[in-house]
Parts: C-alpha cells; structure tokens; sequence
C-alpha cells in the first residue's frame, strides 16, 4: 500500500486561519503584530523565500518590512540594522535570511537578534531554551516538521528517528524536540560512514541535505515516516532530497517536495511572529 501524502499546504492553511483570528483580536487591543526580515545579497532563492514571507504575513493581517541590504555590506552595518529594529517597537519578530553572503559569520548576526525578536529560533538563548524543553522560539522548520509528524496520529515516543542534517536549521533543534518526545535519535551529516545503517533502522527519517534523489527507497525502512527537507532547484523545477516514487511505495507516510516542508515553515514562522506579538503586548498591557 503506497504512503500517504503529508499535506503541508493543507495543514498550514489550517494554522493561518486559526492565526488570522489571533492578529485580529490583538489588532482590537491596539497592536499590529510585525515582521522584520533583513535580506543581504541578491540570491533569486533568498528572494522568492522573502516573498512567501511576506505573503503569509497579508494572508493573516499583519505587517512586513523587510530591508534589502547589498551583498558587500559589512557585518557591522548589518548588525546596526538589525540594532535598530531590536529598539523598534512596532516590530515584533526578525528574521535574517539565511544564508547570508560569504564574507559575514553567521553566529555572529544570528545572536545579534533580540531574543524576544527571535522568531527563527537560532540565536543561542533561543536554542539553550529548546535544548531544556522550552521550545516557544522553536526553529520554525524544526516546528513544522513535528507537527506534520504528529499530524499522522502516530506517538513519537520509543520510536528511532534520523536526520540527515546537523544545522542549527533543522537538525539540531529537531534532534531536541524528538528528544522531548523520547524518540531515539541519530544525527547524520556529511563525515558519517555508512549512512544506510541508520536510515534502514529509522522509523521516522528526516533528510535535508539539498540533493536530487539524496535518498534511495532501499536505504528507507518499509513503513518509516518520511519527511522531505531538502531543496533543490534544476531549471524552474524543485526536487527534494527524497527519490520520491519508489520511497512512497514502501513508505507508511511522505512529506513531498514542495507542499511539504515548505508551507508548514511558513506557518510555524507566522505562528512565533504571533507569540512574540503578544508577548509584548502582555508587558504593554501590565504598565
């Protein structure tokens, strides 16, 4: 029996309209809930994930800026960009888009980032919060890819999970959150040896390696879960790291590439714009 599709288009389009309702009763308190995002460099990638970015942010009602910065800038002026949205008020999440030019250490911009404004999730207060259980500012894919996996109805716990992929992205945070969901967990990257002796063995297989057909049907365990993390662009086309077919045939669930991932990003990144949002106003609200 082939898997069935993990709709992420579906789902996320049920967590925008529940988000819908939060900004609007926030808007009646006085506060328009606001997304920064900076954007260093010209990549056409970079620029069409900014655009859904700033889709979803209409489709709900709240606001977007977004400062476009050159691909030479220097890392301070980026930080003095990121400072000043720190101290604006009317601004409730920041995200830096990923990844950034070169010359730049991303550390470095990512932690520049006001914790509370940290809607992606990367700084390092953010993921010592995830690591103790707290996960408020989760990674946003990381996000995602819990909820589609606890969309299918099956329990996490005592499952033995992969992920192929060791970012502060996805594989890290999303290494933690199985954790808290006492799955065992195995971490793959590129200097792992043998890498078929822990996906065969996983019931939940997470790839987001960014390479066409990465991962083949028979290195899958028959009935895993398997979730499509991996972005790859050949002409106008997008492929994932999945060889999607024949891994569907064997595969109890699948998240394709795109409609998978990708939506529920979105979502989950709305989701935290939407609780730091509130966050503030919560503190507004006391004085």
């Amino acid at each position: 029996m082939p898997a069935k599709i993990l709709d992420g288009k579906k789902l996320s389009e049920k967590i925008l309209e529940e988000l819908q309702e939060q900004a609007m009763e926030l808007k009646q308190k006085g506060i328009i809930p606001c997304l920064a995002v900076v954007l260093a460099g010209e990549r056409p990638d970079s620029r069409l994930y900014v655009k859904k970015k700033q889709e979803a942010c209409k489709k709900i009602g709240i606001e977007s800026k977004t400062v476009f910065l050159p691909e030479k800038v220097s890392e301070k002026e980026l930080i003095k960009e990121i400072e000043k949205l720190n101290s604006d008020n009317s601004v409730h999440g920041i995200l830096v888009q990923l990844p950034l030019p070169m010359h730049i250490k991303q550390e470095k911009i990512v932690n520049a980032v006001s914790p509370k404004k940290d809607v992606d999730g990367f700084s390092a207060e953010n993921l010592g919060l995830v690591a103790q259980g707290i996960e408020t500012f989760a990674s946003c894919t990381a996000k995602g890819i819990i909820r589609l996996i606890e969309s299918t109805g099956i329990k996490i716990m005592g499952k033995n999970a992969c992920i192929i992929n060791h970012s502060i992205v996805v594989g890290k945070p999303l290494a933690l959150m199985l954790l808290h969901r006492n799955a065992t967990v195995s971490i793959c990257h590129r200097a792992t040896k043998n890498i078929s002796d822990f996906t065969k063995k996983a019931d939940i297989l997470v790839s987001a390696v960014g390479k066409k057909n990465f991962v083949p049907a028979e290195i899958v365990k028959p009935g895993a879960i398997v979730i499509d993390a991996g972005i790859f662009l050949e002409g106008k086309k997008v492929f994932g790291d999945i060889d999607f077919e024949p891994v569907k045939k064997i595969a109890s669930w699948i998240a394709p590439v795109p409609g998978g991932v990708g939506p529920m990003t979105v979502a989950c990144l709305m989701e935290n714009t939407i609780i730091a949002a509130k966050a503030f106003a919560s503190k507004k609200w006391e004085k």
